[in-house]
C-alpha cells in the first residue's frame, strides 16, 4: 500500500470540509461560528463560551467520516462548507443581527445552517433568521433549563431566547418544545409561561430513546433544533456555562442529535454553551464535536434517502 493510499484511508473531516465555496454551487449545509457569550455574562453565568466555536472545530476536524458506510458521509461532506466564525463586536444585539443575516441567506438557498455557539443567546439570533425569511418554525430545545426568562430592562441574555422567540411580534414561532428539564433548575414561573403559551416540555427523568424519536415525529412544520450541552450530566460535560448534576446521558444526547439530522423537518441546528475554559482534558470538546458529527451522520442518511 502506498503512502497516498494510506492517507486516503485515514481521511479526517478537516481534510474533507471545504473552507471556500466551490464554484457557483450552493452547499447542502454550512458551519457558522458565533463566538459570543455576552448573554452568559448578563445572566451571571461563567464566561468562556465565546471560545467554543474554534474548540469545537478543532475536535470535529480530527474525526473520521466513519468506518460504517463512509460514502454516505463523504457525499454530505463534499457539499458542506465551513464559513468560519462571524466577525462580531461588543454589542450582543448587533451580533445577533449579524447571525440572523447569515442564517436567513442560507435558509433562502435551502442550505442547512449548523451554528456553533456561543452562549444560548445564539439561538435568538438563529431564530431571527427565520423572521427575516418570513418562515414559520417550531423550536426544539434540548436543555436542562427552560430559557424563557423575561428580558432585563429590555435586554435579552442567555436565559431569555425562547421567551423572546415565543413573544416575537412576527408570530414566526409556531411552537416551542424543551426536552431534558431538571426540576431543581426550573422555577414555577417558567412552567407557568410554558403552559400559558401552549409550549411542550419533557422532564429529564422522562427522556428515553422512545421520547427522542417521538419529539421530532410529532412536529409537521419546519424545526429549528438547538442543543444546550449543559443538558448533559456534568460528569461527561464539565466544560459548560452552567454544569448540571444528574443530566442526560451522552447516549440520549447523541441520539437526539442524530435524529435531528435524520428528520426532514429540521431546517437548522445550533450547539451552545460549551465553555473550553472549564473543560477537563478536552472531554467536553470531544462530546461537542461528536454532537455535530452525529447530526451530520443523521443528515447524511436523510439525504441518501431523499436521493432514492
Amino acid at each position: 500500500m502506498s503512502k497516498n493510499d494510506e492517507i486516503e484511508r485515514d481521511l479526517r473531516l478537516g481534510d474533507l470540509i471545504s473552507k471556500k465555496p466551490t464554484g457557483d454551487s450552493i452547499p447542502r449545509a454550512v458551519l457558522i461560528g458565533f463566538p459570543c457569550d455576552e448573554g452568559v455574562r448578563r445572566n451571571h453565568g461563567r464566561p468562556g463560551a465565546a471560545k467554543g466555536p474554534s474548540a469545537i472545530r478543532e475536535a470535529l476536524f480530527k474525526l473520521t467520516p466513519g468506518g460504517k458506510k463512509p460514502q454516505r458521509m463523504l457525499n454530505l461532506l463534499s457539499a458542506l462548507h465551513d464559513e468560519g466564525d462571524l466577525k462580531l463586536g461588543d454589542d450582543m444585539e448587533e451580533n445577533q443581527e449579524i447571525l440572523s443575516e447569515s442564517v436567513a441567506s442560507h435558509l433562502t438557498n435551502g442550505t442547512i445552517p449548523i451554528i456553533l455557539g456561543g452562549g444560548h443567546e445564539t439561538s435568538f439570533g438563529h431564530f431571527l433568521g427565520y423572521v427575516k425569511t418570513e418562515r414559520k418554525v417550531h423550536i426544539v430545545n434540548w436543555d436542562a433549563h427552560t430559557d424563557v426568562r423575561p428580558c432585563l430592562e429590555g435586554k435579552g441574555h442567555s436565559g431569555t431566547p425562547f421567551n423572546q422567540a415565543v413573544l416575537h411580534s412576527s408570530n414566526t414561532c409556531l411552537g416551542y418544545t424543551v426536552v431534558g428539564l431538571q426540576e431543581h433548575l426550573v422555577a414555577p414561573g417558567h412552567i407557568e409561561f410554558l403552559n400559558d403559551h401552549d409550549c411542550r416540555y419533557v422532564w429529564k427523568r422522562k427522556v428515553s430513546d422512545k421520547t427522542v424519536k417521538r419529539v421530532y415525529s410529532k412536529i409537521s412544520s419546519p424545526i429549528m433544533a438547538t442543543f444546550d450541552i449543559d443538558a448533559v450530566d456534568q460528569a461527561h460535560a464539565p466544560g459548560v456555562s452552567s454544569p448540571t448534576a444528574n443530566g442526560l446521558s451522552p447516549h440520549l444526547w447523541l441520539q437526539a442529535a442524530r435524529m435531528a439530522g435524520r428528520n426532514r423537518q429540521v431546517a437548522s441546528f445550533d450547539l451552545v454553551e460549551f465553555n473550553p475554559d472549564y473543560d477537563c482534558d478536552g472531554q467536553t470538546a470531544r462530546l461537542a464535536a461528536l454532537t455535530v458529527w452525529s447530526f451530520l451522520n443523521g443528515l447524511a442518511k436523510r439525504l441518501e434517502k431523499e436521493s432514492h
